[in-house]
């Protein structure tokens, strides 16, 4: 009886996160402009007209952006950083970890102050940089934390038999560790592609008047009404953050599978 209860219990918090995010993909193909049911029909006309709106279109662009450069600058970072904190010790290494994993302890709403705070102080104003930075501070301990994982495991004396046998650092670098590095280097830029393409709270401190990315858009036009179009952009967001990192586990697992670690 008691495990019963326990399963209704999971099953029951299940539906109250999920059946939300369920009602507004449904809406995101309702025929009809008044987002309620029953549901007059099926149509496509609100991702129509998300294609044909400029704001939203630019705003879609601006996030792809602005994800793929700070999934490129997470990245290289924290493969670097990874192999640093790693491979070599470091003066005050455990100081270093904690300094970079620290804005995943901090709030979001105070890191982002904070760091609005310091830019203003030093006489940097808002701009698309300074977003940028922002959410590569914010995205760069994933990174971190799934590269590091992945290189405790990778044995040391495979790099130090590459380098027995003529190679250089560097050389063994990109032909032995990285290609080993692989799965969790594509999880950890799947990862952070997208947290920034989902971030709202550290972006409406940090862009610059006139960028909006999709999570800004989509609050701004919550501001005026309850558009279906906001279902329909809502619907992708979902795609887009759900599928992504089912897409890099699936990608991390295959190359592991293929290299045979």
């Amino acid at each position: 009886m008691g495990w019963n209860l326990i399963r209704l219990y999971a099953v029951l918090v299940y539906l109250f996160m999920f059946l939300p995010v369920a009602v507004v993909v449904l809406l995101s193909f309702n025929a009809s402009q008044f987002g309620a049911f029953p549901m007059t029909g099926f149509s496509m006309r609100w991702f129509v007209a998300l294609w044909e709106n400029d704001a939203v279109m630019r705003a879609f662009r601006t996030s792809l952006l602005l994800g793929l450069l700070c999934a490129l600058i997470s990245t290289t970072l924290g493969i670097l950083a990874s192999l640093a904190l790693v491979r070599y010790r470091i003066p005050g290494r455990n100081l270093i970890t904690t300094v970079l994993i620290a804005p995943i302890l901090v709030p979001e709403v105070v890191l982002a102050v904070s760091l609005l705070l310091f830019l203003n102080f030093i006489g940097i104003g808002k701009s698309f940089l300074m977003l940028l930075a922002g959410h590569v501070i914010f995205t760069l301990p994933f990174v971190i934390l799934v590269v590091q994982a992945r290189l405790v495991g990778i044995r040391r004396d495979v790099e130090e038999a590459a380098l027995s046998l003529g190679a250089s650092p560097r050389q063994t670098f990109f032909s032995v560790t990285l290609p080993l590095l692989m799965p969790a280097v594509a999880a950890g830029a799947l990862f952070a592609f997208t947290i920034s393409f989902d971030n709202i709270t550290g972006t409406l401190f940090w862009k610059p008047g006139g960028v909006e990315t999709v999570p800004t858009q989509i609050f701004a036009m919550l501001r005026h009404s309850i558009s279906p179009e906001i279902n329909a952009l809502g619907t992708v967001m979902i795609v887009l953050t759900v599928g992504l990192p089912l897409l890099g586990a699936s990608l991390a697992r295959w190359l592991s599978m293929k290299r045979g670690v």
